[in-house]
């Protein structure tokens, strides 16, 4: 069995408060692990020893560590003669047990007392073996300390690669191939130790061909200063070559690195497969959206309804990496469960029932004498509380996934797992806002809303996206082009479209309330929606606002265009156009 090292730490590491804990686990787990070797089974050995003086025999009997568990081919092996004559038995007899019942009956008896003995045997056998098996979790939880206590030690020693999760992740991975190495060197060298006897004689022999080896070398000498100037072209020489070589290999291990960090960063699923499981997490929360919407109908018979809600939304990106960094490859059907999980966390609907005792004026007359009176008469008037929670999933990650997996899920968030178009991330344009001056628009048919383009135009220059973003309820930045365009519509006085996925909610949106024109489409208004497609995969990327045509381009207003606000324009016939949401002012 393959022990794992005890390191050792100084007392200044003991002391040093980061390093505190994981020294302390790394301890405690060797502690473990010695407690468990130690209940291994010892192998009694019997020694002679023979007194040189007196010749006296003497026996001892030692007891020394048992390398490894018994082999489970050997217990099988011995086991083979013994069943191969019990199967040619058994096969015997049911040749005849069909024409005899008490044959038959007696077969049965004797079959199940030979299982039972066998589980005996078995639950024997698993029995000697459970210090074994013990013993080699303990030296897995040792190794998982190890690790764990020498990467803390190498973030207090360099503070700037705890900079962001990938530098941690990159880190965490080299201390373990070093770690993997340093062990691997530690068992060869227990091999050498046994090789040393053999090197001595070794040596002897090399001492006598020493002095051969030298008169060769002043020979060899002699020549070279006779011949100096012609090898110093060939050192030199042979120098530019040992350093091209070596700038080729630095290359190659950079590339490889490098390849390894993107691939290690990526999310591992298909598209496909990801924009699915994002599709049916919207969904969730259209479903959720629509029962708000109708809390009146399905729960009638209240005199007031109060809300306090939280906004529905999510980001994608965190949805995504929550399920890589868990399920690692998904599929819509393999995160089904994953999915309804961190919705019935994310959002918690309470509804809530209050009955207050008011009072109104009740006029009565009295038929007799005609005298009318008013009086304050008691009543029950029911109030529904109607409140939404919404818990980001980046709140919720600490929680539902483990180190390992928050380590990665980290990593995947910092990277946005090297897709950060996939739900519709915005527009990779870094260059300038464009200059509306002698622009001629060319009105439609269709009227628009010149006053929300203006707000729109006076959004040009934010950085960010802070409002919009955190106005859709997201406590960390997103991308935020969709945000933007809900922000500027609902500030123009509507609810809808509401939408943070271009994809997965804005394109659906338009085309469920039959508002959509594809490319090309030509009566285009201000005011309207427009979303683009950049890799031409047939899903939505980014959106903006359109600002109004002038018969040959289309011009707009677009968040997250390089991470700001910009005015840009395009060919109408420009092909990462998708299509328009047409909106409906009337």
């Amino acid at each position: 069995m393959i022990k794992e090292p005890r390191l050792r730490f100084t007392e200044e590491e003991r002391t040093d408060p980061a390093l505190e804990k994981p020294i302390r686990r790394a301890q405690k787990a060797a502690v473990r692990a010695d407690k468990a070797q130690a209940r291994i089974p010892k192998k009694k050995v019997r020694q002679t020893v023979i007194d040189p003086d007196t010749g006296k025999k003497t026996t001892k009997l030692t007891f020394e560590e048992q390398a490894k568990p018994p082999s489970k081919l050997s217990h099988a092996v011995r086991g083979a003669p013994a069943n191969a004559l019990l199967a040619g038995a058994h096969k015997e007899i049911r040749k005849s047990e069909q024409d005899n019942v008490g044959v038959e009956g007696a077969h049965k008896t004797e079959q199940a007392v030979e299982v039972s003995e066998r589980l005996v045997r078995e639950g024997y056998r698993s029995h000697k073996l459970k210090p074994y098996r013990e013993a080699a979790r303990a030296e897995q939880k040792l190794e998982k300390a190890n690790i764990n206590a020498l990467y803390q030690k190498s973030l207090a020693e360099n503070p700037q690669l705890a900079s962001n999760p990938l530098s941690r992740w990159q880190q965490k991975q080299a201390i373990k191939k070093e770690y993997a190495a340093a062990k691997r060197a530690g068992q060869t060298a227990g091999h050498t130790a046994q090789a040393a006897g053999h090197t001595t004689k070794t040596a002897q022999k090399t001492g006598k061909a020493a002095k051969s080896v030298k008169e060769k070398a002043e020979q060899a000498g002699r020549f070279v200063m006779r011949h100096k100037k012609g090898f110093l072209i060939v050192l030199a020489l042979f120098l530019l070559v040992c350093l091209l070589m070596n700038t080729l290999s630095s290359c190659s291990m950079l590339a490889q690195s490098i390849g390894s960090a993107v691939s290690g960063s990526t999310y591992p699923s298909k598209d496909e497969d990801m924009l699915g499981a994002e599709a049916d997490y919207a969904a969730k929360e259209a479903e959720l959206q629509a029962e708000l919407d109708n809390m009146e109908s399905l729960h009638p018979g209240y005199d007031e309804y109060r809300y306090n809600l939280d906004p529905i939304g999510h980001n994608p990106h965190e949805l995504a990496a929550y399920l890589s960094a868990l399920l690692h490859e998904y599929t819509p059907q393999s995160a089904a469960a994953q999915l309804q999980r961190v919705f019935d966390l994310q959002y918690v609907l309470t509804l809530t029932e209050e009955v207050e005792i008011r009072y109104r004026t009740e006029t009565s007359t009295d038929p007799e004498t005609g005298e009318t009176t008013s009086e304050e008469v008691p009543y029950e008037y029911y109030i529904l509380h109607v409140e939404l929670v919404n818990t980001q999933i980046s709140a919720l990650a600490p929680e539902l996934l483990t180190p390992d997996e928050y380590e990665m899920y980290q990593v995947y968030i910092a990277t946005r797992g090297n897709k950060p178009l996939l739900f519709g991330g915005g527009s990779p344009d870094m260059g300038n806002s464009e200059d509306l001056s002698g622009v001629e628009f060319i009105n439609g048919t269709r009227p628009g809303n010149p006053g929300l383009v203006d707000l729109a135009k006076r959004q040009v220059g934010n950085v960010g996206g802070y409002p919009y973003w955190s106005w859709y309820g997201f406590n960390s930045r997103v991308e935020w082009c969709a945000c933007f365009v809900s922000w500027c519509y609902n500030q123009a006085g509507k609810s809808e479209p509401r939408f943070a996925g271009c994809q997965s909610q804005g394109v659906p949106w338009f085309q469920s309330h039959g508002q959509w024109g594809g490319r090309g489409y030509a009566n285009i208004a201000p005011g309207d929606a427009i979303f683009f497609d950049w890799d031409l995969d047939g899903s939505a990327d980014h959106v903006g606002i359109v600002i109004g045509t002038d018969g040959s381009r289309v011009y707009t207003v677009e968040g997250n265009s390089g991470d700001a606000c910009k005015i840009k324009s395009y060919d109408l016939n420009y092909q990462c156009i998708k299509g328009y949401g047409l909106m409906n002012w009337n």
